[in-house]
């Protein structure tokens, strides 16, 4: 499953669900190649330390269930203006992400358009990817991720 609106449209409705829309609020959703769709929001702590993006919870989801991740997008609400903005997935998420390989597509903002967003692969986004190192300039496959 490519990155498309439908995705983005799960992170948000995740989003509206879980933070009213006086307060800042943010979502994640991936899409796993059978087509199934999983929501996460981050989790907030007075301890900064132990919090989690939002990706988290949706990704820890795939991994549990098997899954293979194809596409990942995280949301932003910005309560001052009621924006909603994409944010394109921290370095710790892109290392969570790789798992799945470099063809996983993130959502990213467009330049043009702060509103709007558009679709990379991971390979794209972090073309130097450092694990490629350790598998002499290819991608790791899934077994180097995880031995």
């Amino acid at each position: 499953m490519k990155l498309d609106q439908v995705l983005v449209d799960a992170a948000v409705a995740q989003m509206e669900r879980r933070w009213p829309a006086d307060e800042p609020g943010g979502a994640a959703a991936v899409s796993l190649d059978d087509g199934r769709i999983l929501t996460s929001v981050g989790l907030d702590n007075l301890n900064g330390a132990v919090t989690l993006c939002h990706e988290t919870g949706a990704i820890c989801q795939a991994y549990t269930l098997d899954a293979r991740i194809t596409a990942s997008v995280c949301v932003f609400r910005d309560p001052q203006d009621g924006r909603t903005i994409v944010f394109p997935p921290c370095g710790i998420c892109q290392e969570r992400l790789a798992l799945w390989g470099p063809d996983v597509e993130v959502a990213v903002p467009d330049p043009e358009d702060p509103a709007g967003w558009q679709a990379r692969t991971l390979a794209e986004v972090n073309p130097y990817y450092w694990a490629r190192q350790l598998a002499d300039g290819a991608w790791p496959p899934k077994q180097l991720h995880t031995d």
